[in-house]
């Protein structure tokens, strides 16, 4: 008799992955990234695209505490904004690390096929995110930036190397709505 697969109920969360809050040895570090916690939505998105025009999309963010309140986990879904259709989802898990008073941010989108290493840190008032590549000059990194309690804005930059300029090639609004 052949097994029959079930998926897990929606609400299903695998046992010590969910955490009520930030842990409390780091809680004023864990806050860089943890003020956004909750749910959000993508009013807008624009994607440059290969030909060199913008994309754009619409979408949903939704953050949470795991692993004991040391990290934090979030969901990224976007949507072309004149045909609904999914254009891409991933998620990014971001641990603090105290050593450095860095965050490791692996970003995971079965979309795209990619896992992408990131550090990120706090720059004046924004928190800037470089992609960690071994062996490439092209160089990557995401900004937040006008961090407010209820929106935020976030950026994509590229760089064919360390002596080219950057260029921005993705730019989301973004707004809370728990």
């Amino acid at each position: 008799m052949a097994r029959q697969e079930r998926s897990p109920p929606a609400n299903w969360v695998l046992p010590g992955l969910s955490a009520e809050g930030p842990n409390p040895n780091y809680k004023e570090s864990l806050m860089l990234f943890g003020q956004f916690v909750g749910d959000w939505e993508i009013q807008e998105c624009r994607i440059l695209t290969t030909a060199g025009n913008w994309r754009e999309l619409v979408g949903e963010l939704h953050w949470r505490w795991i692993l004991r309140g040391r990290a934090v986990q979030d969901v990224w879904t976007l949507f072309d904004k004149v045909t609904g259709k999914l254009f891409y989802e991933g998620t990014t898990v971001r641990l603090y690390v105290p050593e450095t008073g860095t965050w490791a941010s692996t970003w995971i989108s079965t979309s795209r096929d990619r896992a992408r290493l990131f550090v990120g840190r706090l720059i004046g008032d924004e928190i800037v995110l470089d992609e960690q590549l071994e062996h490439s000059p092209r160089q990557e990194r995401w900004i937040f930036f006008d961090i407010a309690p209820h929106s935020f804005r976030w950026r994509g930059e590229e760089r064919p190397n360390e002596n080219s300029n950057w260029k921005v090639t993705e730019q989301m609004q973004i707004r809370r709505v728990d």
